[in-house]
């Protein structure tokens, strides 16, 4: 292999076949190569309500009924494919010197090549393993670049950045039109694009990592080298340039920018990320881990901050229709100069956040990102990649409260003119997907301390208030939450259960209403620990004329502490 990483078994996926999530459960053939089947449903025994209505389990409860499937165009990618741990497609990587090292030259299949201080097999060799695969061009790093490209377009480096690495100005039009050609003759002249195995290709192939952040930009300005009008008016068509290259396959193209970018043009390039997703391609993102911090803004993923701090999602965008890519990063918790005690916290945030967004590829790398030790969560992500309102298997809502640091800068004004447009800045509402909690006259929500974090893997992370709480003596006894009402046609007729996460502390039970009447009581024990309860809804207490629910504390109960709530159909 071309990194010193664990051996795992070679994959070989079936193409024709849109999943692509894993079995830990397959057998090598007699050929060596590994089958692997992909249409998986849960791995785990879905926790029911049971004969009297109400089921309760300790701690977090992920599990979802046998008939969940995996969303098409949706799955876990890495370095190296991992059966075991539901990974399917690997990364082929090159340098651009690798496979371009004359100018004149065709694509080198045969050269091996580094960056990153990695190593890379040929091309050849790379491409001749079986399995689906995604792609890197490490391309802008002085050693990553041909010699002849700086030759020939007589430009200089910037850097050193984080990791000690010079990089060419992607930007300069000499620059860019030699990496086109190499795309082209790589992808087109080739015909990887057509490659049904190819899923994805990162863009551009700058600057650290491949991720196209500014600090090489920034550099270039500072020096008296580069001008806004320069920089944008070579943005303003490199995406353009690399959609029209790869035509009906420009969907395989996933621009790795942000919304927001520490650059040095001011509010100019704050809504950068949103020209590249509208070019037509995908994008990704790598920095969900500390997940309360800058992406609750996220106008490339349709994810917007309203009045009342909760975030929504604009699923009419093109980037949601199910054809691109929308990826995430979810490997860094005690890795990559990160670290937190408590890593379940950590890996369960960032996977909510990335969900949150649409997400519906992630990277993992199994060891760093805890996916034995969370099989079951995992497993559960797995499943609600990719998913539509109208194909999801749940809808959920994260109660919590949490500071998004990026926004409490008040240089930092994105869409917010006045205070009335986010009174509460930068305290955000929930992760919520197709269920949304309420505030209402007898029904307020109210922070509490019971579960507070700061800092999480990194300063800038802030503080969130996990759990959300009655407070009857000022009147309000219960939790309200409305229903997408396509969730809520998608389900009709079916029963469905509802899962609450609570705190069991205090004494006095609660259950959930809804317009169908109300649910079983779940009763407390007091043994302060975090408990889930399956609870089973009336017949039609979800459906197109039912979209409203409230969870709600009996008389003279104590006050209560949600943390988590699903909705699911059983059929």
């Amino acid at each position: 292999m071309r990194r010193e990483v664990a051996a795992v078994a070679v994959v070989a996926v079936l193409a024709s076949l849109a999943g692509c999530t894993v079995t830990g459960e397959a057998a090598l053939p007699d050929d060596g190569s590994l089958e692997v089947e992909l249409d998986v449903g849960p791995q785990a025994e879905f926790v029911d309500a049971g004969p009297d209505g109400v089921r309760v389990v300790d701690g977090d409860d992920w599990t979802l009924p046998q008939g969940a499937r995996p969303a098409q165009n949706s799955g876990f990618f890495s370095e190296d494919a991992s059966p075991d741990d539901l990974v399917a497609v690997r990364s082929i990587d090159v340098s651009w010197r690798q496979i371009r090292p004359d100018r004149d030259g065709a694509i080198d299949r045969q050269s091996t090549g580094t960056a990153q201080d990695m190593s890379f097999d040929a091309l050849e060799a790379q491409l001749s393993e079986p399995g689906d695969f995604w792609m890197r061009i490490f391309a802008s790093g002085e050693d990553w670049a041909p010699q002849w490209v700086a030759d020939d377009c007589g430009v200089t480096t910037y850097g050193p950045d984080y990791d000690g690495q010079s990089h060419l100005p992607i930007w300069d039009e000499c620059v860019w039109g030699h990496l086109l050609d190499t795309y082209r003759a790589l992808f087109i002249d080739l015909d990887l694009a057509d490659d049904p195995r190819l899923r994805f290709v990162y863009v551009p192939g700058a600057f650290t990592w491949a991720e196209f952040d500014y600090e090489m930009v920034t550099a270039a300005v500072e020096s008296g080298d580069l001008d806004e009008q320069t920089y944008l008016s070579w943005y303003a068509h490199a995406w353009t340039d690399l959609v029209e290259l790869f035509g009906d396959n420009a969907h395989k193209l996933v621009f790795t920018g942000e919304d927001y970018p520490w650059g040095p043009f001011d509010a100019a390039d704050d809504l950068l990320a949103v020209q590249a997703v509208d070019a037509g391609m995908g994008i990704r993102t790598g920095i969900t881990e500390p997940s309360n911090f800058h992406l609750s803004e996220a106008p490339a993923y349709g994810s917007h901050i309203q009045p009342d701090g909760h975030m929504v999602v604009d699923e009419s965008l093109p980037i949601h229709s199910g054809r691109f890519i929308v990826a995430t990063e979810n490997e860094c918790f005690t890795d990559c100069g990160y670290d937190t005690s408590d890593p379940y916290y950590a890996v369960r945030q960032a996977n909510l956040k990335a969900l949150q967004l649409r997400m519906n590829w992630m990277y993992v790398v199994p060891g760093p990102s805890y996916m034995s030790e969370y099989a079951e969560h995992w497993d559960w992500v797995r499943l609600e990649l990719g998913q539509t309102v109208e194909t999801a298997p749940d809808a959920w809502a994260a109660l919590r409260d949490a500071e998004d640091t990026f926004w409490a800068d008040d240089a930092q004004t994105g869409p917010f003119e006045d205070e009335s447009d986010w009174p509460s800045r930068p305290w955000v509402r929930n992760l919520e997907r197709w269920l949304v909690q309420v505030d209402e006259p007898g029904s307020v929500a109210h922070r509490t301390d019971v579960d507070t974090h700061t800092g999480e893997l990194e300063e800038a992370n802030g503080t969130a208030h996990e759990g959300l709480s009655t407070e009857a003596a000022a009147g309000d006894t219960g939790f309200v939450f409305e229903v997408d009402p396509r969730f809520a046609a998608a389900v009709d007729g079916q029963q469905v259960v509802t899962k609450v996460t609570f705190l069991d502390e205090g004494s006095g039970s609660f259950a959930v209403d809804s317009d169908a009447g109300s649910s079983a009581a779940v009763e407390r024990t007091g043994s302060g620990e975090w408990r889930t309860a399956t609870i089973a809804l009336p017949d039609g207490g979800i459906g197109t004329d039912a979209t409203r629910l409230r969870i709600s504390l009996a008389d003279g109960a104590d006050d209560l502490v949600v943390r988590f709530v699903r909705l699911i159909p059983r059929g």
